[in-house]
């Protein structure tokens, strides 16, 4: 586990205001798009470009939350990220951590979630430490032979003393809608709040690229339609047919679009590019990711 407090920032480094004028939203990084740097190394390269924010997925090779010095390596990297003046959220997407033959397994809707459960939980705890401004987690898809009204059912209970644990440790949830998920729209997660009770420790994630793929009223519409309970924003360009992050200008996002919406939503959040199969161009991706971002920000 690389030693997060130790790595030196070099270079000049922009201001915030500086990458994006004038934005209130952060603009930030997924470290699943750094999976060959040690999370150091990731961070150096990212403040050299400017971003002012980390979203950390749990999980291999960043950070273990299972690993007996977890608790110390999230206080760690805290005080790191103080230095930088960086905002954090936390994802949960981490593929084989749980089961190492089957990807996202088990999830909340299968018939035994212990594991998953504990998995949250423990990112709730180190989300509190990382003082992140959410945990942003997802529904999984349907188990084979369970029924979509038996996984809502099972999904609004689990979901309920998750909610209650994220409340009481200040760490709000963002729930994300994820294409083929049984929860994978805007609307789906409003309708999944709404029937908990709209607890104000649940808000929403909104992936832009997702956005193409599922959103009957494009990424407007459902950036819109979450409205003040966005948490948590990724970055990413799609294709409508498939479900699958590329980089900027390679699907058929509107960027400018996007941006000029969260900022007429007055978004305050974290908005980071979310490229979790770049990591072999990690420097190159972010350093393009970072020109994209800025170009459709003047063109917005």
């Amino acid at each position: 586990m690389s030693d997060v407090m130790t790595a030196p920032t070099t270079g000049a480094r922009p201001a915030a205001e500086d990458a994006l004028p004038g934005a209130r939203f952060a603009l930030g990084y997924g470290t699943n798009g750094f999976s060959d740097h040690p999370l150091d190394d990731a961070i150096t390269v990212l403040d050299a470009l400017g971003y002012r924010g980390l979203a950390l997925t749990l999980g291999h090779p960043h950070l273990d939350p299972f690993a007996s010095d977890a608790d110390r390596t999230a206080a760690r990297l805290r005080r790191r990220l103080d230095e930088l003046g960086w905002r954090v959220v936390v994802e949960t997407g981490t593929r084989y951590l749980l089961d190492p033959f089957r990807k996202h397994r088990p999830n909340l809707l299968d018939d035994e979630p212990g594991l998953r459960e504990l998995f949250l939980r423990r990112a709730i705890d180190l989300g509190a430490i990382l003082g992140a401004d959410c945990v942003s987690l997802w529904s999984g898809t349907l188990p084979a032979g369970v029924e979509p009204d038996e996984a809502h059912d099972r999904l609004r209970d689990r979901l309920d003393g998750l909610v209650d644990r994220a409340a009481e440790a200040g760490v709000p949830l963002a729930f994300e809608p994820e294409p083929g998920m049984l929860v994978e729209t805007v609307a789906d997660a409003l309708a999944l709040r709404a029937d908990l009770g709209d607890p104000p420790a649940l808000g929403l994630t909104v992936d832009l690229g997702h956005c193409v793929v599922v959103e009957p009223d494009g990424v407007v519409g459902a950036l819109r339609a979450a409205g003040p309970l966005l948490r948590n924003v990724q970055v990413d360009d799609m294709l409508p047919a498939a479900h699958e992050h590329l980089e900027f200008g390679h699907g058929s996002l509107d960027l400018a679009a996007a941006l000029r919406t969260l900022d007429e939503l007055d978004y305050r959040g974290l908005a980071a590019v979310e490229l979790p199969r770049h990591a072999y161009d990690a420097p190159g991706v972010a350093a393009r990711s970072m020109t994209a971002l800025r170009d459709a920000w003047e063109a917005r």
